[in-house]
């Protein structure tokens, strides 16, 4: 996995259990969507729902499927319900198990306190990027929190996918600051846990634009 430089700053929003949000976030330019499969988390998402959201989406919009700590079964399950393009892994899953399913992934690392990211992008040189997400302990991701930015290394060791507290105020500074591959934002364009708000994605995604 090499990074390099881009041009256009992909967004993924993440959390969708609507597909009126879905395709409010196609109609407004997102790249990717993404589906939580974590019982734990207020934004999951049954398969057979995803499945009838993904079946109704236009050409060209990648779509994501979450995982914390999974069985192996119920993501061949997923896979298979849902045909998802791509996997997130958020929980202690090894490069071995993550790169043993029938489609490429992305892996989710928390920025703890002594966190080596380079030597974890390189364990996870077979991810497809690699996404940066805020630490609190016992919580796998969604926090809604902003982490230091500048604990980011550049050049990038690996395409670097942006998370944690971004909204409409401060995701033109990530991108200009962090120059990430992609940002990745689920609270920030959202009326309420798992219920999307239109204005919100639409000046979120016109941000992004302007920053690059």
């Amino acid at each position: 996995m090499k990074s390099k430089l881009v041009k256009r700053t992909r967004v993924k929003i993440c959390g969708i259990t609507r597909i009126e949000d879905a395709l409010c976030a196609v109609n407004s330019g997102v790249d990717s969507l993404g589906f939580v499969f974590y019982d734990k988390s207020p934004r999951a998402i049954q398969p057979s729902e995803a499945a009838g959201i993904i079946q109704q989406l236009p050409a060209f919009v990648t779509t994501t499927a979450l995982f914390v700590n999974a069985d192996a079964d119920f993501i061949d399950r997923v896979v298979a319900e849902t045909r998802i393009d791509l996997l997130q892994f958020h929980g202690d899953e090894s490069p071995e198990f993550c790169n043993s399913f029938s489609r490429p992934y992305l892996k989710a690392l928390r920025m703890k306190p002594g966190l080596d990211l380079a030597a974890e992008c390189q364990r996870f040189s077979s991810s497809q990027a690699i996404l940066l997400d805020a630490y609190r302990p016992g919580v796998p991701g969604g926090t809604g929190e902003v982490f230091d930015w500048d604990l980011i290394p550049n050049p990038h060791p690996a395409p670097i996918i942006l998370a944690g507290g971004l909204t409409c105020d401060n995701v033109a500074e990530a991108v200009k600051s962090v120059q990430p591959y992609a940002i990745d934002v689920s609270g920030g364009v959202e009326q309420s846990k798992g219920i999307k708000d239109a204005v919100k994605i639409d000046k979120f995604i016109n941000e992004v634009t302007r920053a690059n």
